[in-house]
């Protein structure tokens, strides 16, 4: 079974749906199968990769309100190994359309467990929100990966994920394990991203990725030509920052293999 890995934050701009994208993209690059499951309603993962959001027939909407065959939904992108569970703006209603529903936090984990299994891996892009959705995705998923801008305030909120988390995990999903905090945006030239840097990784110590991912423009402008960066541009240091996470990821899951 594949595993899933929910990238949740609810602050905005944290490059949750950069590293959805990006890692996606290197994990497949290593010959992993890899899904994207775009869980937020403002779609940046779906055009990001590439894809029209006007012209997709069959969404994640489409399978968590009216149980539409989630295989109907998945569309392969131009990365070899990697395809999409694509989002649009009819998601913005799904919240309350779920409301009604019965077990409606685990409506995600059930669409979910019909196609992990021809996953290696499965990484759900969140809202920046704490809201029935991201509850879904963190329900549905083995663990979340937490990426953390190493900017002013950065800090600010992670309590409150946290918290969410533990919730989850005494309600919910009893086997939810954090796999990491990634620090994103680090520009070594300031002190306040070293300060910040030093800062989660004494909070965190070894939940903390060793890979950081730096401030990089290639990074920024690869969305707007809907492609990873690993395609727009594949010597870049935000493409080389990626695949190091990607390794990093497969390494722990070989460990965790062993250990089981």
């Amino acid at each position: 079974m594949g595993r899933i890995i929910a990238i949740a934050n609810q602050k905005g701009g944290v490059g949750k749906t950069t590293t959805a994208i990006n890692l996606a993209a290197s994990l497949a690059a290593l010959e992993k199968k890899v899904l994207i499951v775009d869980a937020d309603p403002q779609a940046n993962a779906t055009s990001g990769i590439g894809m029209d959001t006007r012209k997709i027939t069959c969404t994640i909407y489409d399978c968590l309100i009216d149980g539409r065959d989630p295989k109907e939904a998945i569309l392969a992108c131009e990365v070899e190994n990697l395809s999409l569970m694509p989002s649009n703006i009819d998601l913005v209603g799904a919240e309350i359309e779920m409301l009604d529903r019965p077990e409606r936090e685990k409506i995600m984990k059930r669409v979910l467990a019909r196609i992990s299994d021809d996953y290696n891996y499965v990484l759900v892009d969140c809202s920046p929100s704490l809201g029935l959705l991201t509850v879904n995705a963190l329900t549905a998923s083995n663990s979340v990966i937490i990426p953390v801008q190493c900017e002013y305030f950065a800090l600010e909120g992670l309590g409150k994920l946290l918290n969410t988390i533990k919730i989850i995990q005494n309600n919910l999903n009893p086997d939810l394990e954090i796999e990491g905090f990634l620090l994103t945006m680090y520009d070594s030239r300031l002190r306040l991203s070293n300060q910040v840097a030093d800062e989660v990784n004494k909070h965190f110590q070894q939940m903390v990725f060793k890979t950081i991912i730096q401030r990089n423009v290639k990074l920024s402008e690869a969305p707007s030509f809907g492609q990873p960066a690993i395609l727009y541009d594949a010597d870049s240091r935000g493409t080389v920052n990626y695949l190091n996470l990607a390794k990093e990821l497969i390494e722990k899951e070989e460990a965790r293999v062993k250990q089981a």
